[in-house]
C-alpha cells in the first residue's frame, strides 16, 4: 500500500487459505470458545475497538476486512508492519466468518496475561464484581457502566462469560479493553482477599434484610466491592454469605428488579465515589 502507513495486504482468494482459521466459522460457540481463550486470542470488531486494543498494548496476530477499510486501519498498524492484513470481497468474506462485515474489519488478537486480583484492587475505591453472568451482551454493557460512571475495576467469578468474547468487546463499546479485570478463585478463597483489601461488600439482591439503594448510598464507604448475580439465579449463598451489605434497588409498579446491565448501572451512579 502506498502512502505513510504501508500495511501487508493479501487478497483473500480461498477460504483454506493460511492464516483465515482464526475467523472461520464464528457462529460456531463452541469452536470460539476453544479458539480464543485456550487459543490465547480473542476477536476485536471494528475499527474503533481495534483502535482501542492496540492502545491498551494488546498485539495483532492478523487482520480480516474489505478493500475500502483499508485506509482506515492502515495508520492503526503503523507499529506492526509485519502483521498479515486479509483483503477480500463481501461475500467470500461472509462465507468464511458466517456473517456480515457491515463494522468493516476483524482483527484476531493474541491475549493479554491476566493480571492477579491483587494488582487489579491495588489503588481502587469502586470495583464491580459479576458472579456467574454467563449472557455476553450483559457482560459487555456492564463494562460499559463501568467505564462511563467512574468504576476502577471488574472481578468475575470462574464460570462468569468471558470479557474478550466478541460480543461482550462489541457491546462494550472495546471498553473491555480499557477497564482493567480479572477473574477472581473461588469465594472462600476471594472473600478474604477483598476484606483484607479494606473493601465493603456490597451484594445486589433481593433479601428480607436489604438495604434500599439510597440508604446505603449515604454511608458513602471509602472501599466498595458491587457484587451483581446473574439473572434469574441471582446471587449464590456464598456470595450473599460474603457481603457485608445485602442492597436492593427501589422499584415501582410491582417490579421486583431490572436486568443486570440497568441495575449496575444505576447502582454505580448512586454509589459513586
Amino acid at each position: 500500500m502506498e502512502g505513510a502507513h504501508p500495511v501487508q495486504l493479501i487478497p483473500v482468494t480461498s477460504l483454506d487459505q493460511p492464516g483465515l482459521a482464526d475467523y472461520s466459522r464464528l457462529t460456531d460457540v463452541a469452536l470460539r470458545r476453544v479458539l480464543e481463550p485456550e487459543g490465547g486470542l480473542y476477536i476485536a470488531e471494528s475499527t474503533k475497538v481495534i483502535g482501542r486494543a492496540l492502545a491498551a498494548g494488546h498485539r495483532p496476530r492478523s487482520l480480516l476486512l474489505q478493500e475500502q477499510w483499508v485506509p482506515d486501519v492502515a495508520p492503526l498498524l503503523q507499529d506492526f508492519p509485519e502483521v498479515p492484513v486479509f483483503v477480500g470481497e463481501p461475500k467470500l468474506l461472509e462465507q468464511l466468518t458466517g456473517y456480515n462485515l457491515h463494522r468493516g474489519a476483524l482483527a484476531a488478537m493474541h491475549r493479554p496475561p491476566l493480571a492477579s486480583v491483587d494488582e487489579i484492587i491495588d489503588g481502587a475505591r469502586r470495583i464491580m464484581i459479576l458472579e456467574d453472568i454467563v449472557d455476553h451482551t450483559n457482560v459487555g454493557a456492564i463494562f460499559r457502566s463501568v467505564a462511563g460512571l467512574g468504576a476502577d475495576a471488574v472481578l468475575i467469578t470462574p464460570r462468569c462469560a468471558d470479557p474478550l468474547y466478541r460480543r461482550s468487546v462489541r457491546v462494550s463499546m472495546g471498553t473491555v479493553l480499557q477497564v482493567p479485570w480479572t477473574r477472581l478463585p473461588e469465594w472462600e478463597e476471594a472473600a478474604p482477599v477483598l476484606h483484607r483489601a479494606g473493601f465493603h461488600v456490597a451484594a445486589l439482591a433481593l433479601a428480607d434484610n436489604a438495604v434500599s439503594l439510597d440508604d446505603f448510598a449515604r454511608a458513602r464507604h471509602e472501599r466498595l466491592a458491587i457484587v451483581l448475580g446473574a439473572e434469574g439465579d441471582g446471587l449464590s449463598r456464598q456470595a450473599l454469605a460474603t457481603a457485608d451489605t445485602v442492597v436492593t434497588i427501589p422499584m415501582l409498579h410491582g417490579v421486583d428488579s431490572l436486568n443486570v446491565a440497568s441495575a449496575s448501572a444505576v447502582a454505580l451512579y448512586a454509589l459513586r465515589a
